[in-house]
């Protein structure tokens, strides 16, 4: 982390669990023994069902509640999709964009591009997510998948845009499978993710973006790895469905920095 250019960030992934009912609860057990310090953005993405009984419960906080997808579309006949400004006026801070379990789900770069763009001009902050397959790192392409997912992801987005973007290194054969990067393996992919906005962008904005880690990130290994100077933060799923192992990646975010 580099608390001097940019900020910390902890998002949490709840995916498809936990109910409005038992988001209130969640939400009161963890209000009760948040930690304190201010060094670290607390995010909360969860099911759009649970999102307003969210927002209500962490209105007096710092939390910030988002969404897990949103669709590219103002409006229109698409039965079952959420827009952004919906989002928006619902009371959300962040979107997650272009998950690996959305890709899996057709989602082409094409669809998340828009949506990028559509959660900046609804008000949010895009959580734009980026990873690659075991196979793909065993055939030492990481670099240049990840890469291109950045540039395709990003493509049109403006200087001053870019200044409100979130970007996610979740390596897709880690998440969800108990089997983590090496602190030295998530640092080396999101340093170059970082020479690609610099590349896009300038030294400037690349200094300034948080870039998170999202692979089975818990209240173990969180310490090691948010210690890595190009980590900021952490895209966390299980564990961030207890209210006591979030907070403690949390407090692993709340080190002190050199």
């Amino acid at each position: 982390m580099n608390r001097k250019y940019r900020k910390t960030v902890i998002a949490g992934n709840w995916k498809m669990n936990k109910t409005p009912s038992e988001t209130k609860e969640f939400m009161t057990a963890f209000k009760a023994i948040m930690p304190k310090g201010r060094w670290c953005d607390i995010a909360l993405c969860v099911p759009a069902v649970c999102i307003p009984a969210a927002v209500r419960a962490m209105r007096e906080t710092r939390v910030g509640i988002g969404a897990e997808n949103c669709n590219a579309n103002p409006s229109g006949a698409y039965t079952g999709e959420i827009a952004a400004n919906m989002l928006t006026d619902a009371g959300c801070k962040y979107v997650i964009i272009g998950h690996s379990e959305r890709r899996a789900m057709g989602e082409t770069d094409a669809d998340i591009n828009a949506k990028v763009h559509a959660a900046l001009e609804a008000g949010l902050i895009p959580i734009v997510c980026c990873g690659e397959t075991l196979e793909q790192r065993e055939a030492g392409i990481t670099s240049e998948w990840i890469a291109m997912q950045i540039k395709l992801a990003l493509q049109g987005v403006s200087e001053e845009q870019i200044r409100k973007v979130i970007i996610a290194y979740e390596p897709i054969w880690a998440i969800g499978t108990g089997r983590t990067a090496t602190p030295e393996q998530a640092q080396q992919v999101c340093e170059e993710i970082r020479t690609v906005v610099r590349k896009l962008y300038s030294s400037k904005h690349a200094r300034a973006t948080s870039i998170l880690y999202g692979g089975s990130m818990n209240e173990k290994n969180a310490f090691e790895l948010l210690a890595q100077p190009d980590i900021d933060g952490g895209l966390i799923g299980g564990a961030s469905l207890v209210p006591e192992k979030f907070v403690k990646i949390i407090e692993a975010a709340n080190q002190p920095t050199m």
